[in-house]
């Protein structure tokens, strides 16, 4: 019951500036350093942990060749929900009331069946991809960067899609699945990072925005602590960060997803389908690195950093 990993733009119209005071003040500084410290110490210690650190969810390794099939439908039905809601790409993005946002929002919803569908992913992902910087002139950069999840997941399914029969399976490559999952952690740690500054660390004017609709989500004040809104937004904020951080790592994928999920699923009880929606990419994620950090041919390349992106011919569009 946290607005830790909560989007705040989702669930208020307020839209404050950016206070770097409050991200440069003290107590801020010191949680970032925490986090930054601890995500370094996990990095180190996880990289010496057995892998899969886990064997009691091996099983799941098996679900490895159907990983790009299943995070299509992810990325589909979060496009669907987008379109039917005349959002673009998130739920605080809406589209503009014009026959051309009309014509966005049927796009929108086309590309999203079609990632469903499981034909020919590649090129979809690829319009996924494209969406992203095109969105920027409208909606800012940072609206967009916020956004990197959705886009993670269409780069991902550039460099590994649902394979060509009737059940999808996909080859599972580790050097394919290293590059893939790279870009994956990259993006999708990278939109939590922006979004611990953007809704919080930098913005708290905004999240204070939130708590006011919301107070039971001051956990701390829930529990009957003294603690403020603003110093518990600092803590959810480095909080945040650190999950960030521990998904760009890779390391210990198993203990970072579960650690990650509360959180993530808490939040589920009291934002509902919105929240939901909105956090389809990030299961996928999850999924992705839960899955493949169960299987022992691919574990131990989880947490690399090779070259992310080929180049494919047209013909393999």
């Amino acid at each position: 019951m946290t607005p830790v990993v909560a989007h705040e733009s989702w669930f208020t119209d307020a839209r404050p500036g950016f206070d770097w005071a409050f991200a440069l003040d003290v107590a801020t500084l010191l949680l970032v350093g925490a986090a930054v410290a601890f995500a370094v110490a996990w990095r180190v210690i996880g990289r010496r942990l057995p892998r899969p650190e886990l064997t009691i969810l091996e099983p799941l390794g098996a679900l490895a060749p159907w990983i790009p099939r299943l995070l299509a439908i992810h990325a589909g039905v979060s496009l669907l929900a987008q379109a039917a809601n005349q959002t673009y790409l998130a739920p605080s993005l809406d589209l503009p009331a014009t026959p051309f946002g009309a014509a966005l929002a049927i796009a929108e919803g086309a590309l999203g069946v079609w990632l469903i569908s499981g034909y020919r992913v590649r090129t979809a992902a690829i319009v996924v991809v494209v969406a992203g910087p095109l969105g920027m002139a409208s909606y800012g950069v940072v609206p967009i960067l916020e956004r990197m999840d959705l886009l993670a997941i269409a780069l991902f399914l550039t460099q590994l899609s649902p394979g060509p029969d009737r059940w999808s399976a996909a080859e599972v490559d580790p050097g394919v699945v290293a590059r893939a999952t790279a870009a994956l952690r990259v993006l999708v740690g990278g939109a939590l990072v922006v979004l611990a500054f953007t809704e919080k660390l930098a913005r708290p004017d905004l999240a204070l925005a939130f708590l006011d609709r919301f107070p039971a989500f001051n956990l701390m004040q829930t529990l009957g602590l003294d603690v403020s809104d603003l110093a518990f937004i600092r803590v959810a904020g480095a909080i945040e960060l650190l999950l960030g951080l521990l998904i760009i790592s890779g390391t210990a994928p198993q203990l970072v997803v579960i650690a990650a999920g509360i959180p993530f699923n808490a939040t589920l009880f009291f934002l509902g389908s919105e929240e939901l929606i909105g956090h389809l990419p990030v299961y996928g994620t999850m999924l992705v690195l839960l899955v493949y950090g169960s299987n022992r041919q691919l574990a131990p390349v989880i947490d690399r950093f090779p070259r992310l992106v080929t180049v494919y011919p047209a013909a393999g569009l």
